[in-house]
């Protein structure tokens, strides 16, 4: 497949590719950090947090095979190493072993600000590629993003 298959010219939705190839890193790298705090978070919040990072990596499982599939609908091969997950990802591993658990919310966050940022990225890119089926796929996961963040600062009791 090719992008002009799908009426997109292939130069200009290049970096659309790139980016969400790169986007995909991400998450993945961010996808193993919530399967990390939900096998180890303790404490008091340990119930609600479990349950919290089970539904987020879950999430995060099914966006990776969107974005993966995108790549694919734009003619392109996602990646699929994790050497190049870690090596071009910008969110970085963490040790949740022994981690506190509103420390992972916080690394959660962290996480998710680099996402969002990520996404407003892809939107304009998008939008100079004449993209909008990428562009409504990365709007919907930036909108579950920004209302995650919304809760999970409440959470901690943050503003």
């Amino acid at each position: 497949m090719d992008a002009k298959e799908i009426s997109l010219n292939e130069k200009e939705v290049r970096p659309v590719v790139d980016l969400l190839n790169d986007y995909l890193a991400n998450y993945h790298v961010h996808y193993q950090k919530l399967r990390g705090c939900h096998w180890n978070v303790k404490g008091q919040n340990f119930f609600t947090l479990h349950i919290k990072f089970e539904e987020l990596y879950t999430n995060a499982q099914l966006t990776i095979d969107e974005i993966a599939e995108r790549v694919l609908t734009l003619g392109k091969p996602p990646h699929s190493r994790f050497a190049d997950y870690i090596k071009e990802s910008s969110i970085k591993e963490i040790d949740t072993i022994g981690m506190k658990d509103l420390d992972m919310v916080d690394a959660i966050l962290a996480d998710m600000a680099q996402l969002i940022q990520m996404e407003r990225e892809l939107l304009e890119a998008t939008e100079q590629a004449g993209d909008d089926g990428t562009n409504d796929m990365v709007n919907r996961f930036m909108q579950f993003k920004e209302k995650t963040t919304w809760m999970l600062r409440s959470f901690a009791g943050k503003k």
